[in-house]
């Protein structure tokens, strides 16, 4: 397979401050490629030094096979990016943003434009200034579909967007893919990942903890559960199920990890008395911290 994208030892100190330290990935033509991590830990700099928005500290990365630094213009051609921060010109509305980004194309084609200005149920009209975040966003979204890009990169793509808007925005980027079309997705958020991700890598600190497939970083994810009893807590009768650790009695109320299958635990809680039962997905950062505990993290 061909790779699109190639960080080789990719290191970005900001002076004493780490960015990302000894990055190596490789992105393969045509696939959803998935970078997790909590807030802080690096993607948006590796991002930045893909693009060349930014100069890494040392290595190198290279996007359709030329390096970052050595011909931008060229790589960012073939690119369409959403940035974490996404701000614009306040007083153009949102046609003339996407005609201004668009002329800076060479121009699009003005019928998949409307097309995406319709699915994505944006007022042209207003200005940017007007906008709420989730519009913004549809803007920005907008901006990196519309010249029909050979890679998307997407920092943090859904931020503002309400359910519905994110599902109408993961349709058109599986359209895209089969047109050929690669996409580098940045995400703190772990089903957002799940649903739409060939591969993943997760960063941590800077640095690559883990690099797999979508099957293999379900091994990760895990339930909350909080059981509310009517009497006595019966904590033995959860010790021995299968996935089930970190259990916690406090008065009437019986909390536990539940990686894999939830349903031993829902089986075992049927044979008592219950006031509630609360299951909740955690966030990656609560994910990481289970998972790997605060201590350094080695590379696998």
């Amino acid at each position: 397979m061909t790779a699109i994208i190639e960080i080789e030892k990719l290191t970005k100190w900001y002076g004493k401050s780490r960015g990302i330290t000894d990055l190596d990935l490789a992105v393969e033509k045509g696939e959803v490629f998935g970078f997790l991590g909590p807030n802080g830990a690096g993607k948006t700099t590796t991002i930045r030094t893909m693009l060349d928005l930014i100069r890494p500290t040392s290595g190198r990365a290279l996007v359709f096979g030329i390096e970052s630094s050595a011909d931008p213009v060229a790589i960012h051609r073939r690119v369409g990016y959403i940035p974490g921060e996404f701000t614009l010109y306040d007083r153009l509305t949102g046609k003339q943003t996407l005609e201004y980004f668009a002329n800076l194309r060479g121009g699009v084609d003005p019928v998949y434009q409307a097309s995406l200005i319709e699915r994505f149920e944006l007022d042209p009209s207003r200005r940017f200034r007007e906008y709420s975040k989730g519009n913004k966003q549809k803007v920005g979204a907008i901006i990196a579909l519309q010249h029909r890009p050979e890679l998307l990169v997407l920092d943090e793509p859904t931020s503002g967007l309400d359910p519905l808007v994110q599902q109408t925005f993961f349709s058109t980027l599986r359209e895209t893919v089969v047109d050929g079309a690669t996409v580098f997705l940045s995400s703190h958020i772990l089903s957002e990942v799940e649903k739409s991700c060939d591969r993943v890598a997760i960063i941590r600190e800077g640095r690559l903890v883990k690099l797999d497939t979508v099957e293999g970083l379900r091994d990760l994810a895990h339930h909350q559960v909080e059981l509310r009893f009517a009497g006595p807590v019966p904590i033995a009768a959860f010790e021995a199920l299968p996935g089930v650790s970190d259990l916690v009695a406090d008065d009437h109320v019986l909390r536990m990890r539940v990686a894999g299958a939830i349903t031993p635990v829902v089986q075992a809680a049927a044979q008592y008395e219950l006031l509630d039962f609360v299951s909740r997905e955690p966030s990656l950062e609560e994910t990481f911290l289970a998972q790997y505990g605060r201590e350094a993290v080695e590379v696998d």
